[in-house]
Formats: structure tokens, sequence, C-alpha cells
């Protein structure tokens, strides 16, 4: 049986009409009966590098027995001249992070995926001990098992005081070597068994990955990449899925 936190993740290609801009990471949340996906705020729209798709595509398998069985999805960016997802900003700036509400009729015929909600997010941010083990769930590159359409893991560790605010921005430092198409993936921590409660996803959403950190002062020539990543704290969902 293939692990649902499998089923949560999907890689999503961005375009402007049918011509293909990027490809990237989301995945599935639910609040209130309420359906998003969630991705990194720079794939759906980013004026530094003036990428401004106007839809996203991404895959749904059918049921959990024929992994090949694929359905893609596209999505629409703008309804009416108006963007179609969430962002959010705070104290220091916008986040990036942005939640795409989804029509259940446009999963229709598929069976396969899953979805964090808001009890799979750690409410005791203190808890959370630096060195901890994650998991970053997603599509380095792209590379995926391109047969049964499932994504890759890499092992990660916090690698900043958790709950402490990075540099005075909503994300914390996480130690893994990722890549392109990483970005917006669940970064996630084995949740602990609760006696008697068998949980389907027994994972905690700690944050979504954005970006790899460096310092602009490397010498490129002598000075390797500092292997450092941020992830924006995953409570911004519950800002991001309000109604």
């Amino acid at each position: 049986m293939t692990e649902a936190l499998l089923f949560t993740t999907t890689q999503i290609s961005t375009f402007d009409g049918t011509r293909l801009l990027t490809r990237a990471s989301g995945f599935f949340f639910e609040r209130d009966q309420r359906l998003y996906l969630i991705t990194s705020g720079h794939v759906v729209f980013d004026e530094a590098s003036g990428h401004h798709p106007d839809r996203i595509e991404f895959g749904v398998h059918r049921d959990r027995v024929d992994l090949t069985a694929t359905v893609g999805i596209s999505v629409p960016l703008y309804r009416d001249g108006k963007a179609a997802w969430h962002a959010a900003s705070d104290t220091g700036g916008p986040i990036d992070v942005a939640a795409i509400p989804l029509e259940r009729a446009v999963l229709a015929g598929t069976d396969a995926w899953a979805s964090f909600r808001p009890e799979h997010l750690e409410p005791a941010l203190d808890a959370i001990e630096v060195g901890t083990p994650l998991l970053v769930v997603g599509f380095p590159l792209g590379f995926h098992d391109t047969v049964h359409h499932l994504p890759v893991v890499r092992q990660a560790g916090i690698a900043s005081s958790f709950g402490v605010r990075f540099q005075g921005q909503g994300y914390f430092l996480t130690d893994a070597r990722t890549h392109r198409g990483t970005s917006g993936a669940p970064v996630v921590m084995r949740a602990a068994p609760r006696p008697g409660v068998e949980d389907p996803l027994p994972w905690r959403l700690l944050g979504v990955h954005a970006a790899r950190m460096d310092v602009g002062s490397r010498d490129r020539e002598h000075d390797e990449s500092l292997g450092l990543n941020c992830a924006w704290y995953a409570d911004v969902l519950m800002v991001l899925t309000r109604e």
C-alpha cells in the first residue's frame, strides 16, 4: 500500500496560454470542507523575474491500485481580471505561500489524493527541537516516478530555532539538498503515535519549502553553497484559508 503522504503532493506546471513556463510542487489542504492547492507564492506570480502565468496544471491519481492512471487538471489563476489565489503578508513583508481554491468538481473521478488539515499543523512550536528530522516531499528538477506519478522525498533537518522568525521573516531554515522544482513542497515531521488512534496521515505539517539560502559574499570558486533552505511556517495556511 502506497503511503498516504505521497498522495498529498502533486507536480504543478505553470502556463502562459499554451506555453509551458515552469514546474514546481504543491500539496492539498482542506479546511471546513474547503479544498486548496498550496504552493509557493512565486510559483503563481513573481514580479522580479517577470513570471506571470495565467493558469496551472496538476495531476491526480484515479485510484490507489493502478498508479499509472492519472488525470490532468487545469485551473485558471485569474477570474474576471482578479487573482484567484490567496496571498498574505505580515510585519516582515509578503509571505511566499499561495493558496489556490479548488472546486471539488474538478477532482470528480479521482479518489487517490490525500490532504493535510488544520489538525496536522503543530500547535506547540517551542516543542520542536533544532536538528529534528524532516522530510521534503516534491519534484526536484521535475524528477519523480514518471510511471506511477509519485513524488520523491529528501531528508532534512531543522537548522534554525523553530518558532523564531529567522531574520524577522516568517520562515525557519532547513538543512537539505534541494533543487528547482521543489518550491511549494510540504515540509513534514513524523507525528508521535497516539494510543488507540490509527491516523491515515501520521505527519505534522511544519512548513512550505520556498527557496535555497546562500550568502552574497560567498566565493563561488572556493566556497560551497550553504545547503540551507527557507520554509515558511505552515500556520500561515490558517490565514490563507480563512473565509
